[in-house]
């Protein structure tokens, strides 16, 4: 049998497969709820474009906080008659090439042969794929991210000094930065389903931190755990609680840089016990990165080949399940996303 897009199930099986493995996923995507979203349809291009528009000012220029991201003022008063200089549309573009990932499992002619309930099974192993698709884009994603310019220190000024957990001041200092960017806090992002839709929430910046960081956050002084936040405010898979305008949400993927930091006095973490493991925290305004989403149907391939003869599988002993996408990931501002650099107390 030639294999298909699908393998050996039919198209409303692969269209179910797609939905089962997407919503298995979308819980463990945090960075999927932030970043603009550039769906490619199957069949189009490998490069993701990212456009903004802007205003230009009569002199060419809209300097100032947020840089192309300000506007020019009109601050001249109008001559009577006379036509202003006026301001011009310009846009920039981001560009970003997208790669393949993807990933299978093997199952044996024997579970195929014996087992009760196949269509179950392959519930099963979709749930497997989609929670592995997801962490691989997530860390994909922060691969791309954590890797920004615009870096704060708990202490010192370079990571290998770090080896204090984050205060008040420290995030005080990174709204403010943010701030005084004109970067504007989160106010939608993209709902846990397998469709497009977004969600408001709470106006805030958005922290993105490792486990490990939690009780640090947690002592933080004004802190407001979910439990909290009474009726007005949904909080969000993973998110742990809220310090002034930053909203503190966790992750296994956001993994450390292990003993990068200084000497850990035996009050921080560390792998090894001698230097300080440093923790990245993201700190994110609306428009700092753009991702190729994986969500839709086109957004992701399932294909299910069941057992049959080849030349590597004479005896037909063995069939895959597995998932093929597409990614990308690009920093559309650095001065809208803050990675400060962090030690965990022990």
């Amino acid at each position: 049998m030639a294999l298909t897009v699908y393998g050996d199930i039919t198209p409303r099986q692969a269209a179910f497969s797609v939905a089962n493995l997407l919503t298995r996923a979308m819980p463990y995507m945090m960075l999927e709820k932030f970043g603009q979203a550039y769906p490619i349809p199957r069949n189009n291009t490998k490069i993701a474009k990212f456009r903004r528009y802007f205003m230009v000012g009569a002199t060419g220029s809209n300097s100032g906080a947020g840089g192309d991201f300000n506007v020019p003022l009109a601050l001249t008063p109008l001559t009577e008659g006379v036509t202003p200089a006026g301001s011009k549309l310009d846009s920039k573009d981001y560009t970003v090439e997208m790669e393949q990932y993807g990933d299978f499992l093997e199952f044996s002619d024997v579970i195929q042969d014996t087992h009760e309930d196949m269509p179950a099974l392959l519930r099963e192993m979709t749930d497997i794929l989609g929670e592995q698709a997801a962490h691989t884009l997530e860390t994909l994603r922060f691969n791309v991210l954590k890797a920004g310019t615009n870096v704060f220190y708990a202490n010192g000024s370079v990571r290998t000094a770090v080896n204090t957990p984050i205060t008040l001041s420290m995030q005080r200092r990174i709204t403010r930065s943010l701030k005084r960017q004109n970067a504007k806090p989160i106010t939608s992002i993209v709902k846990s389903t397998v469709n497009y839709n977004t969600q408001p929430i709470e106006s805030a910046f958005i922290a993105l931190t490792h486990p490990d960081i939690e009780n640090d956050i947690r002592d933080l002084a004004g802190f407001i755990s979910v439990k909290q936040y009474g009726g007005s405010v949904t909080a969000m898979e993973g998110e742990i609680g809220s310090v002034e305008d930053v909203r503190y949400i966790r992750s296994t993927v956001f993994e450390a840089f292990e003993d990068a930091g200084g000497l850990d006095g035996d009050v921080v973490l560390s792998t090894t016990g001698t230097n300080a493991d440093v923790y990245p925290i993201l700190f994110l305004a609306r428009d700092a990165y753009g991702i190729v989403p994986l969500r839709g149907r086109d957004s992701v391939q399932v294909m299910v080949v069941n057992p049959q003869p080849t030349n590597v599988d004479p005896l037909a002993q063995r069939g895959t399940a597995g998932w093929k996408t597409w990614n990308a990931t690009v920093i559309l501002q650095d001065a809208f996303l803050v990675r400060a650099e962090v030690a965990a107390s022990v």
